[in-house]
């Protein structure tokens, strides 16, 4: 039976920045179109938070019984360390899904916009498969995309959308940044887990790119990103450039990943490049609330 610390260390609460990120960079947005609600942005951070959790459940419980977590480096795996029954950690994943959607009815009742639900839906399907199921996306090479998509253009897009009733310009270039380093940091830990993956069978995306296009590619990711910034920038207020604050958390990861470390070397990384997306969402927002 899992402890409580092991419950909490297994919901991986530094994966967490890339949950808050989104929303905070969608509600800069809003607060800067003059259509900032706490209550919806709060609501949407649940939704956010509760997904966070109940993936890192699910890939828990899907990559430990299929034996892909035997050898991994890292956060504690509940189900391949043995220390939780996987049914149990199965059921917790799906309550943060329960929790998630409960959330974002509320949104829907709110707003109106019932079409919100079928993308929900999809949200939380994703969230399942991209470990779970017969043909889980994540052994294929896709999770990055799915990142992309739920974890950019949708988190931050929905924000938007839900408080604003549209998505600018400024919004997409804002979900093109936060989803780039949403994309890093994954490309980060499957770099880390490159060599168990590949014993294990599983063909993310680094295991097709290999160690030195995976390596280009992180770094390709962060490019993107201070693109993005800058596109927010030009579409919005040159405040916004203060979402330029991550360069600074990303100079170590930058270095590091170029340098060339791998396995437990790259948990400082996945660290820092984490820091560096909520940096760049908390930049976004003082510079649009000051520009506004």
């Amino acid at each position: 039976m899992a402890t409580l610390s092991e419950w909490v260390e297994g919901a991986r609460p530094r994966t967490l920045p890339a949950a808050i990120a989104p929303v905070l960079a969608g509600s800069a947005v809003a607060w800067f179109e003059e259509a900032f609600s706490p209550l919806l942005a709060g609501l949407a951070l649940v939704v956010a938070l509760a997904l966070q959790v109940g993936v890192n459940f699910a890939n828990d419980y899907s990559d430990g019984i299929r034996g892909t977590d035997a050898a991994r480096v890292g956060p504690l795996r509940l189900v391949g360390s043995g220390v939780a029954h996987p049914p149990h950690v199965r059921a917790a994943a799906f309550a943060c899904f329960g929790v998630a959607g409960l959330a974002g009815l509320a949104i829907v009742v709110l707003t109106g916009h019932w079409w919100l639900l079928a993308v929900g839906a999809a949200a939380i399907a994703a969230a399942w498969y991209y470990t779970g199921g017969r043909r889980p996306y994540g052994y294929v090479g896709l999770g990055e995309l799915f990142v992309f998509l739920f974890f950019g253009l949708v988190a931050v897009g929905g924000t938007v959308y839900i408080q604003v009733g549209r998505v600018s310009a400024s919004a997409w270039w804002t979900a093109i940044a936060i989803g780039a380093l949403a994309c890093a940091i994954l490309v980060a830990n499957n770099l880390r887990d490159l060599d168990g993956d590949r014993a294990a069978g599983k063909h993310t995306m680094a295991t097709r790119l290999g160690d030195s296009g995976t390596r280009r590619f992180f770094v390709g990711l962060l490019a993107v990103a201070a693109i993005g910034v800058f596109g927010v920038a030009a579409t919005s207020s040159w405040w916004a450039l203060l979402g330029w604050f991550m360069l600074l958390a990303l100079v170590g990861p930058i270095r590091e990943v170029l340098r060339g470390v791998s396995g437990r070397a790259l948990i400082p990384v996945l660290k820092q490049t984490s820091l560096a997306e909520l940096a760049c969402a908390a930049g976004l927002f003082v510079g649009l609330v000051i520009a506004h």
